[in-house]
């Protein structure tokens, strides 16, 4: 794996792990964290994924097809979303479902299998020119510590104990290395560019909106988690406009 992936890689292994024991030790804080992870993989979506998706695929396809796609990866990640986490975020229903460490185990599983998504994701971004690669990275570190976050929480929450817990998250915190490693042996067309970079963009939306805002928002101070959301898009913005990207 060349040193930059490596690096990446060590990366997101540090990022999840540190979400996980912020998780085990910084609970009160956590929406506080979560509101500005939701605004920095927002911004990483509409600052950047979007506009260079456009201006890397119009020389192939068209705007429409771009949209598409973007559309597609959206509802590509709802359906991932809803399928391999259901058991580990479903509602909290007695009757209805029996809360065990097993469900926390497979909440736990499917983390892992998105964090797997994040560290491939990483590596065809790469493909793409390294400010990309680069700017995808953070958004996907950001997310990646909000994935230790909620695989401690999960585990926890359904019984688990601590040491199953912190099995998982290391676990999850190796996924993304798997993800970057099988990047190296997949090489992309370039015309298929800009496209990847729509479904990203589809990708980090759904995250940002569906996933860190709610629960961000959910049962705590509204105006200081806005604000959060607020200041973390406006940082991706800012940085991506020091950079001239």
């Amino acid at each position: 794996m060349p040193t930059r992936l490596f690096l990446i890689a060590l990366a997101a292994f540090c990022a999840t792990f540190a979400g996980g024991l912020f998780a085990l030790r910084l609970k009160d804080q956590r929406h506080l964290v979560l509101g500005f992870s939701a605004g920095a993989v927002i911004g990483v979506a509409f600052f950047e994924l979007l506009p260079e998706a456009i201006e890397v695929g119009r020389n192939y396809t068209t705007t429409r097809t771009l949209l598409t796609a973007a559309a597609l990866g959206f509802l590509l990640y709802l359906i991932l979303d809803r399928v391999l986490l259901y058991y580990g975020h479903a509602p909290e229903r007695e009757n209805a479902i029996v809360r065990t460490p097993a469900h926390g185990a497979l909440g736990a599983g499917s983390l892992s299998v998105h964090s797997l998504l994040d560290g491939i994701a990483i590596g065809l971004a790469f493909q793409v020119s390294t400010a990309i690669g680069a700017i995808v990275t953070i958004g996907v570190l950001t997310h990646d510590f909000s994935d230790g976050i909620n695989t401690m929480n999960i585990v926890l929450k359904n019984g688990g104990e601590k040491r199953q817990a912190l099995r998982w998250l290391a676990a999850d915190a190796l996924a993304p290395g798997i993800g970057i490693l099988a990047t190296i042996f997949i090489a992309v067309p370039e015309r298929f560019f800009g496209i990847i970079l729509a479904v990203f963009f589809g990708f980090f939306l759904y995250i940002g909106a569906s996933d860190f805002i709610p629960e961000s928002f959910h049962a705590h101070p509204k105006f200081l988690t806005t604000l959060m959301t607020v200041i973390g898009a406006a940082v991706i913005y800012a940085a991506i406009a020091v950079a001239g990207l």
